[in-house]
């Protein structure tokens, strides 16, 4: 009985990482869900397209400024509570998305999701290390990341599918019922979570005025901004350039995700201990893939590979950049972690409109060029660390 007592005990830590990988699948899912239905959406609300994908810029941006000012205004709350309230507004968030009969509601709503996602994200990944041992940090981050990867193969797709089985507004109350179930996991699975440091307004200018922590933002956005400036087109590569067809796109998208699926927890393992190396291999690979897939669009094996290896190298790259921001400010993770937000969402916004630029003026393989040159420019940066994680860490500036 004792030994029945002490398994569960050990279990409850990756349980409590679990409910917060669900909050992160249903976060992303909510995110990126007009994606999938905006036609539907543009003409029930009587708005143009290119109106309707502000529901898509809108948190992203939003997200960037709240992740540092949440930070600063939670102060000593207990995480906790805050993981708890935040999943409260996700839930809001989708049922005013799915009650809205005017595009200003549709935007109300997906304001409160900004609010609620720059949050989290920091909150989240600033906690990971206080649920488990310190050993196993990485791998909890692995877990929490382990909800978007499942957001991109399944939650996007799935709320594609309610929406054309019934409507979109089906597909934001079915969002709103998993924020339910995630809300519920982290009220029954979380232990108290009292902050080990009240972030204020010095931290974040004393993180900002030391060169390596620039250096590092610098670098999450130019990786970030490589893979959006890109990914956000892969479409119309395979369909216009390789040719494939609607099914076959389908099929590689969802082994893209499947592979980064696994490569996330592949990494977790060495990223830790090697995290300089892992993103120049990834990185490397990144280049590799977006410069051979133009190159060899007429050949359907070496597409195929050259998706593929992109996701295995992606599917990395987001631990390895949080856990490098982490090395760069010890003691201070949940800053790090909000800066680390900031630079993401903001990269993501840029980069999917670089992309479009770049797309438009020389189609799908103008996008993958811009992002070798933004994955190189990041590798430069990278290079640019030449001492060890922990001497970097040491650093007062430079």
């Amino acid at each position: 009985m004792d030994i029945d007592h002490s398994r569960v005990a050990a279990r409850r830590p990756w349980l409590a990482v679990l409910s917060i990988a669900l909050g992160a699948f249903a976060f992303v899912t909510t995110e990126y869900m007009p994606v999938g239905v905006l036609p539907a959406i543009s003409r029930d609300l009587g708005i143009t397209p290119g109106t309707a994908g502000l529901m898509t810029t809108t948190p992203g941006i939003i997200a960037a400024f709240s992740a540092p000012l949440l930070l600063l205004a939670a102060g000593r709350v207990n995480r906790r509570l805050i993981l708890l309230l935040l999943s409260i507004a996700l839930i809001a968030s989708n049922v005013l998305s799915a009650l809205a009969t005017h595009f200003t509601t549709m935007l109300a709503g997906r304001a409160l999701l900004g609010l609620a996602l720059g949050g989290f994200w920091t909150v989240a990944l600033g906690v990971s290390g206080q649920i488990v041992a310190e050993k196993d940090s990485a791998r909890a981050s692995a877990t929490i990341f382990m909800g978007i990867t499942l957001a991109t193969v399944i939650g996007v797709p799935l709320g594609t599918y309610i929406a054309d089985a019934s409507s979109w507004r089906v597909s934001f109350f079915a969002t709103a019922a998993l924020a339910l179930a995630a809300l519920l996991s982290q009220a029954l699975l979380l232990p108290p979570l009292p902050p080990r440091v009240a972030a204020r307004g010095a931290d974040f200018v004393r993180m900002l005025a030391r060169g390596p922590v620039l250096r590092s933002l610098a670098l999450v956005a130019l990786l970030f901004g490589a893979h959006f400036s890109a990914y956000t087109y892969v479409a119309p590569f395979l369909e216009d350039d390789a040719s494939f067809d609607a099914a076959r796109v389908s099929a590689l998208l969802l082994g893209f995700g499947v592979v980064g699926f696994v490569s996330n927890f592949v990494a977790s393992a060495y990223v830790t201990s090697h995290p300089r190396a892992s993103l120049l291999t990834m990185g490397a690979l990144v280049i590799a893939s977006l410069v051979l897939l133009p190159a060899f669009a007429h050949t359907p094996g070496a597409v195929v590979a050259g998706v593929l290896a992109w996701g295995i190298a992606y599917g990395a790259i987001p631990l390895g950049l949080s856990v490098w921001m982490q090395s760069t400010s010890p003691g201070q993770a949940e800053a790090a972690s909000a800066l680390f937000v900031s630079a993401v969402q903001m990269a993501i916004a840029a980069g999917s409109v670089a992309g479009g630029v770049a797309f438009d003026r020389a189609g799908a393989a103008g996008a993958m060029h811009l992002g070798v040159l933004q994955c190189a420019a990041g590798l430069a940066v990278l290079a640019t660390f030449a001492t060890t994680r922990r001497a970097m860490a040491a650093m007062p500036g430079d």
